[in-house]
């Protein structure tokens, strides 16, 4: 059984910063591609941003390069979300998800990741 857990959600401010976090417990793989997934009311999921499992890859949604920065600990099983200079569109709830692909790349899209986390509400107050 694989979990991820996602933490540091929370409300900000416009031009504020957040981390999030997500955890993996249970079976870990070697390596494995992680990615960041948003999606807001109404709306459909969308990528974020997404590392290569030897991190040499990144990818980042056109609306966060800039901004965002995804990272990882490999040693605490923990891929990071940082953002900066947050704006109300970014408001979302933002996901985790881990790709067992045996292929050196950042995912794109949704259905190439096996595993999910919940999730963690991040609001952005104008």
């Amino acid at each position: 059984q694989v979990q991820l857990v996602e933490s540091g959600g929370g409300l900000v401010q416009a031009g504020g910063s957040l981390r999030l976090s997500c955890t993996i417990f249970g079976r870990t793989f070697s390596e494995y591609a992680l990615g960041w997934f948003r999606q807001a009311p109404g709306s459909e999921r969308e990528i974020v941003a997404a590392i290569s499992k030897r991190d040499v890859n990144t990818y980042y949604a056109d609306s966060v390069k800039g901004r965002f920065t995804i990272s990882r600990d490999k040693d605490a099983n923990t891929v990071f979300l940082q953002m900066n200079s947050l704006n109300p569109e970014d408001t979302a709830v933002y996901s985790c998800a881990a790709s067992t692909s045996y292929q050196d790349y950042a995912p794109k899209r949704w259905y190439e990741y096996t595993y999910w986390g919940r999730g963690t509400q991040v609001t952005v107050s104008s």
